[in-house]
């Protein structure tokens, strides 16, 4: 009796008169019924969910009460000291939350503040004066971090969508939310080796046209960029539907490769980078 019951319920209400069934849902017909757009339906419902995080992300990047910058400053911590640890609690919220991406602005805001500090750094050390300061911390801001952080995140998002995912199935995909916070996530100790660390021995090792002063300078951009590429591919293997992310590590080797030849050439990147600052600025 009760499979009966069971097979009766699982039928489509009848016809009247050679009629299709009635929706009960106003304004739906037979096909937003049975699922003939359910392919449609769940994009719509991942773009309206995509748009709600970005709103309430955004909605919060004034409400510092409501920030864990606790929280955030262990992140920055330890994307120098154990940057897996940091990905753990990315699976975790994944679990808790059902995004990957943050929903706490408190690290772009920390972020923020170590590029206003390095920016002050910077500008003493070049002799900038303060409209020169605050060019060039709007530039860093702007430009390095942000601008460059899209086109880098895009790109991302765009080859592992369309080529790395395992099995595409519904929510799993790379949310470009998350190919950013990769990005912020790579980029803060590249920031801290190039704005920040160099500056101690810009002067006295690196300012100079000597092999020694290309050395220390050109050794920092290979630390940084060796971090910057290995804490992007911890972000994309984090991903348990990602395949192929070992291939993100390749880009080693063609930065030790220019490293080397900047040695030979005596190619003193750090100096370069300086003047290219300098006449953006001044």
């Amino acid at each position: 009796m009760m499979s009966n019951y069971g097979k009766a319920h699982a039928s489509p209400p009848p016809s009247v008169n050679g009629s299709p069934p009635m929706s009960p849902v106003p304004g739906a017909g037979p096909e937003q019924m049975w699922g003939a757009s359910t392919g449609d339906n769940t994009r719509l419902r991942a773009r309206l969910t995509a748009t709600a995080k970005r709103s309430k992300y955004l909605g919060r990047l004034l409400k510092f009460r409501q920030m864990d910058f606790e929280y955030a400053f262990w992140q920055m911590l330890y994307l120098f000291v154990s940057p897996q640890k940091v990905y753990r609690n990315f699976q975790y919220r994944k679990q808790t939350k059902d995004q990957w991406a943050r929903d706490d602005p408190a690290f772009l805001v920390l972020l923020s503040f170590w590029l206003f500090v390095s920016s002050i750094g910077f500008s003493l050390s070049l002799h900038l004066g303060i409209t020169g300061f605050i060019k060039f911390f709007l530039w860093v801001v702007f430009v390095d971090c942000i601008g460059v952080g899209i086109l880098i995140a895009s790109l991302f998002w765009l080859i592992m969508n369309r080529y790395m995912i395992t099995m595409p199935r519904r929510g799993q995909d790379v949310e470009w939310g998350y190919a950013f916070d990769v990005h912020l996530n790579a980029f803060f100790p590249l920031l801290m080796i190039l704005h920040l660390f160099q500056l101690v021995f810009y002067y006295a090792l690196i300012d100079n046209d000597r092999f020694v002063g290309c050395l220390v300078g050109n050794t920092c951009w290979l630390i940084a960029l060796t971090y910057y590429i290995y804490i992007t591919f911890l972000g994309y293997s984090a991903l348990p539907f990602l395949k192929n992310t070992r291939s993100i590590l390749f880009a080693i080797t063609g930065i030790i490769l220019v490293y080397l030849l900047s040695l030979i050439f005596k190619w003193n990147f750090t100096r370069g980078l300086c003047s290219f600052y300098t006449k953006r600025v001044m």
